[in-house]
């Protein structure tokens, strides 16, 4: 995991788009959040980035590459970036396919990322990213209610 960390409201890590990748985005999160005195918001935060990774290592990258070994290249990455009134979680993959909500059975055992992730963040989307690939992000309220 390449990681840098700027202060002023910045952060990103590189994750190598193994399935190992969630626990660290959490954990890049927690680290990140406490130091810039927001731990309030890890709860959600992490949460948000788990599933954002997660969906990215699932179902962005070729599963023959993602597991070919260690490459040193990061194809998938984690950025945070802190505003006035609010955080953005963001993760750049190289697919260029949206991400798709789906309808999960009540027994599923995954499928329900995404609505997670809207149940929790005050907006979510996606976008390109030229030249290859996308982004898709969420924000957090940076002071949620009752904090």
């Amino acid at each position: 995991m390449g990681q840098d960390v700027c202060p002023g409201g910045f952060a990103a890590c590189g994750l190598d788009g193994r399935l190992r990748n969630a626990p660290q985005a959490r954990r890049f999160v927690t680290m990140t959040l406490n130091r810039w005195a927001l731990g309030v918001l890890v709860p959600d935060a992490a949460l948000v980035v788990s599933e954002l990774v997660t969906n990215a290592v699932q179902h962005a990258l070729d599963p023959t590459a993602r597991d070919a070994g260690d490459s040193g290249e990061y194809p998938v990455w984690l950025g945070i970036f802190r505003h006035p009134s609010d955080l953005v979680c963001a993760v750049t993959d190289p697919s260029p396919a949206p991400p798709r909500p789906r309808d999960a059975d009540a027994s599923a055992l995954g499928g329900r990322g995404l609505t997670l992730i809207e149940a929790v963040s005050e907006t979510w989307s996606w976008s390109l990213t030229p030249p290859r690939g996308k982004t898709v992000w969420a924000t957090l309220p940076l002071y949620p209610a009752g904090a």
